[in-house]
């Protein structure tokens, strides 16, 4: 017995001796998961993201933590170091939609969400939101209502057409107009305006979708009016003309003009659709902006129907309007893909707030974000591009350089695709590198980082910050005074 106390007593003091071993190595110092959460930046952090994303995340840092000590012998890390690098991957890995600096030099920037909202239609979208709504419900009659009603109403007034209709956007607006009308017959379109739009979706597409064939007409540079007059037989449901805002082909072209193609669809009793694809509701020359045709002047040319973008040139939220004659409008409305392709009330709400804005159109450059964007003066621009300059003058820049530049900005999402803008961008270059462009692709990557993230663009060596659509400079001056210095 006491020679068998004996090994195990030695055998304990091993086992001790081990212990305690472990203890003292690096990669035994580690905290425990349960120790991170209770410190009050653990809390801080279950508080915003969750607890159980919280102990995963810390759990993962920890043994990423351990197996490098143990690989390579450095010291145990500190509790606050863990917690820091839990933060930023759970930041990193939140699937929130956030809000960024645009400062790429396109204004409606179809990834960045394209046109900004109006203070109005913002609070309408928070109140229909947040408290039942008449939506669908006539408040004089008590009974069931439309919930294009009211949106129906601005748009007739707006455009003069004599009804319309809306979806959730433009390419589902071209395919109900297609399925009501064109099911299981042939649409001719001029080859010319088979554009690819977003995401590489294609015209060509989307009219098999809705069920109708496609009979291309013409050639790519010139399309004629006897084209269309050969492609019409019995099978043709209606003629299309698209309008090709995303691309201009330049040189020895014709096309047809929109009255002409309305005057022939009259003569076989076809409907004649023009997709303006982006559209707008007033004359942008007026504010220095070269022209685009008007959603008015498509009607006014003779087409039956027209389809038209809610959140490009309109400056509203994401919508496919459809504006035309009462008829086809109303066998549109009655396609059960109407329903499939219905807005919401939120939509709706902001929609109405928006058009509401064009019925004083002389304030639009002072109401509506998207027309005072592309209107910004370019001396506006200039001073505040000199006023963040200013403001960093005496901060650390490392290896980079900051300058005020000349640059062209884009109106973006298809429009006008060929013209561009005079603006003014901060130019960050990195001269004392050896590789600029990849110090420069590092930049970019750490201030997208930024609690306001920054999103510019890199051309010829240099990280260019276009600040059109920038007006609050205190965002960008403290992302770029703390990302240059780390």
């Amino acid at each position: 017995m006491d020679q068998n106390r004996g090994i195990h007593s030695e055998d304990l003091t091993t086992t001790r001796a081990n212990g305690l071993k472990r203890l003292s190595h690096p990669a035994g110092q580690l905290p425990s998961v349960d120790r991170l959460l209770r410190s009050n930046a653990g809390q801080t952090l279950v508080a915003a993201f969750g607890r159980a994303p919280v102990a995963s995340v810390l759990a993962k840092q920890i043994s990423l933590a351990r197996k490098e000590i143990l690989a390579s012998g450095k010291p145990a890390v500190s509790e606050q170091h863990l917690l820091a690098a839990s933060e930023n991957e759970l930041k990193q890995s939140s699937v929130a939609l956030k809000t960024i600096l645009n400062l790429t030099g396109t204004v409606l920037h179809t990834n960045l969400g394209r046109a900004r909202l109006p203070d109005t239609a913002i609070q309408a979208i928070a109140q229909v939101a947040s408290e039942p709504s008449n939506l669908e419900f006539d408040l004089a009659t008590g009974s069931r209502g439309d919930r294009d009603a009211q949106l129906e109403s601005l748009l007739k007034a707006l455009t003069g057409a004599e009804a319309a209709t809306v979806v959730n956007n433009n390419a589902a607006a071209v395919m109900l107009v297609l399925n009501t009308f064109a099911l299981g017959k042939s649409v001719p379109v001029s080859r010319g305006e088979l554009v690819e739009i977003g995401g590489s979706f294609r015209i060509p597409e989307i009219m098999m979708r809705s069920g109708c064939q496609l009979v291309e007409v013409g050639a790519t540079n010139r399309t004629r009016i006897s084209d269309f007059e050969n492609a019409i037989d019995e099978t043709t449901a209606m003629l299309m003309k698209v309008h090709t805002s995303n691309y201009e082909v330049q040189g020895f072209t014709e096309s047809t003009s929109e009255s002409a193609l309305a005057d022939l669809a009259n003569q076989h009793n076809l409907p004649f659709m023009i997709d303006l694809g982006s559209g707008t509701l007033v004359n942008l020359t007026q504010y220095g902006l070269p022209r685009e045709p008007t959603v008015q002047e498509a009607l006014a040319q003779g087409a039956t129907i027209v389809t038209f973008s809610g959140d490009k040139l309109l400056g509203g939220p994401q919508a496919g309007i459809i504006v035309g004659s009462r008829q086809f409008i109303k066998a549109i409305k009655q396609n059960p893909m109407k329903r499939a392709l219905r807005v919401d009330k939120m939509t709706v709400a902001g929609l109405v707030e928006v058009l509401r804005l064009y019925q004083t159109p002389e304030t639009l450059v002072q109401t509506l974000p998207t027309i005072r964007d592309l209107a910004r003066p370019e001396n506006e621009i200039k001073k505040l591009g000199e006023t963040v300059l200013h403001a960093l003058s005496t901060a650390e820049t490392g290896e980079f350089d900051l300058t005020l530049v000349p640059v062209k900005s884009q109106i973006g999402s298809g429009a006008l695709p060929i013209e561009r803008i005079p603006s003014w961008a901060i130019a960050i270059t990195a001269a004392r590198s050896t590789s600029p462009n990849r110090t420069l692709m590092n930049l970019s990557e750490q201030l997208r980082a930024c609690s306001n993230a920054i999103v510019g663009r890199i051309h010829d060596d240099q990280l260019l910050l276009d600040l059109r659509t920038l007006y609050n400079p205190d965002p960008l001056i403290a992302g770029l005074r703390h990302t240059l210095a780390s």
